[in-house]
């Protein structure tokens, strides 16, 4: 079978070729992709080429297919994976495999396994951590969006806390305690303050910095501090570029505790310091942002961390566990991924948009790989609706989701482009 896939072959080096997928073996699932969320890992991959920890010594010969954040449909499943699997059920993948010690993932490392693709193959491994699994939700790109959402919510389920004398961690953000999401008004951060509103752990406060007073209004109508009120949470947006003295504004709004957990989700020392300067007693802080600069510091605060009791600490990734569980908030509608996306566009635009992630404003790059498209703003969506009657009506279906991209208009844009949806 032919697919049409982007394989890397080298830094920057991103091209979308056609090639024949050998046929699978008996312990192996042939998939057909209908979407891909962009990823700012993927980018980094691209940068860095086969110097990234993932990629391969020989893919300017045999180059890996992009894309880990995928989802789609079983077309042929091998003998093995009979009695689990089965052609037409949809899907969602984790793709931190961790199979046997090896850093090995989707999108990183294997020739015709990854998202930014027509057909792949997902590989024995994959099955037997349990990475493949169904998905209920009523759209693909909830179950793409389902990856990104699941690190978080891993992130917040490692943090962890301690009792004075007793030598044993109380996983997870300290209950009804402060939260703060540093640089949490970016699309993984967005997803970061909507589990935050409804996760086990009930925190009493999260506060969300930026210094980005556009990113701010919008986050601030996707996950609005009245719907998170509605879940019992005081959700408060700072730009702390607009305080005189950012630590000290921080800590006055929680009336001089601090903050029992910290997320950094921007990899920048200056805001990982203030991070570290406003924890509480036996506060947490989680350097979630994961920086290509492998000679990445900041400074911390040690005589804290002796006296006060903090933590540091870091997560890259989510387990299965955080999967199922982000798409079950999705497939519930507890949570709308949708949060995350402002652009959506084709497979022969996943190249580019990829090797000038950081150039391009906006959230989460959401790619349909069944059809050809440039990658678009939603925002947009009604300028091009004044010469094109389809991103008219599109544009009219986002608006009416409030700006969000919806089942509705994946729907609508795989019609238009006479995409056939396997087991809808």
């Amino acid at each position: 079978m032919k697919t049409k896939a982007v394989r890397m072959y080298g830094e920057m080096d991103l091209r979308l070729e056609e090639f024949e997928l050998p046929e699978i073996k008996d312990d192996e699932i042939l998939a057909k992709i209908y979407s891909d969320s962009i990823c700012m890992s993927t980018y980094k991959l691209a940068k860095q080429g086969k110097n990234h920890k993932r990629a391969p010594q020989n893919i300017d010969t045999n180059p890996i297919i992009t894309g880990h954040e995928f989802a789609g449909v079983i077309v042929k499943v091998g003998e093995k994976w009979k009695d689990q699997f089965r052609p037409g059920m949809r899907f969602a993948q984790q793709p931190a495999l961790n199979y046997k010690g090896s850093m090995a993932s989707p999108g990183y490392s294997y020739e015709y396994f990854g998202g930014d693709c027509t057909y792949c193959i997902f590989p024995h491994e994959a099955m037997e951590v349990g990475a493949l699994m169904p998905f209920e939700g009523d759209s693909f790109y909830k179950a793409s969006l389902g990856e990104p959402l699941s690190c978080s919510i891993g992130a917040m389920h490692a943090q962890y806390h301690t009792k004075q004398g007793v030598y044993t961690h109380e996983m997870g953000l300290k209950r009804g305690g402060n939260l703060i999401i540093m640089g949490g008004c970016g699309p993984m951060g967005l997803g970061a303050v909507a589990y935050a509103c409804v996760c086990p752990y009930d925190p009493a406060k999260v506060v969300v910095t930026d210094v980005d007073d556009v990113k701010i209004a919008r986050a601030k109508e996707v996950v609005s501090p009245e719907w998170a009120k509605e879940h019992g949470v005081e959700l408060i947006y700072v730009n702390t570029a607009a305080m005189e003295d950012p630590r000290q504004g921080l800590m006055d709004l929680t009336d001089g505790h601090g903050y029992d957990d910290v997320l950094i989700y921007v990899p920048v020392p200056s805001v990982a310091e203030l991070g570290n300067q406003v924890l509480a007693y036996d506060g947490c802080m989680s350097f979630f942002s994961g920086p290509s600069n492998k000679d990445f510091t900041a400074n911390v605060n040690l005589y804290d961390c002796h006296y006060n009791a903090t933590h540091i600490m870091g997560t890259t990734g989510g387990n299965n566990d955080d999967l199922i569980e982000a798409n079950d908030l999705a497939a519930k509608g507890i949570i709308d991924p949708a949060i995350m996306v402002t652009h959506v566009g084709g497979i022969d635009s996943i190249a580019e948009t990829t090797c000038s992630l950081p150039n391009i404003k906006g959230g989460k790059k959401l790619a349909y790989t069944q059809f050809n498209m440039p990658m678009t703003a939603i925002e947009d969506f009604g300028k091009l609706g004044e010469t094109d009657p389809f991103f008219k009506e599109l544009d009219a279906c986002c608006k009416a989701h409030n700006g969000l991209w919806n089942p509705e208009a994946e729907k609508m844009i795989f019609e238009h482009f006479g995409v056939t949806v396997d087991a809808f």
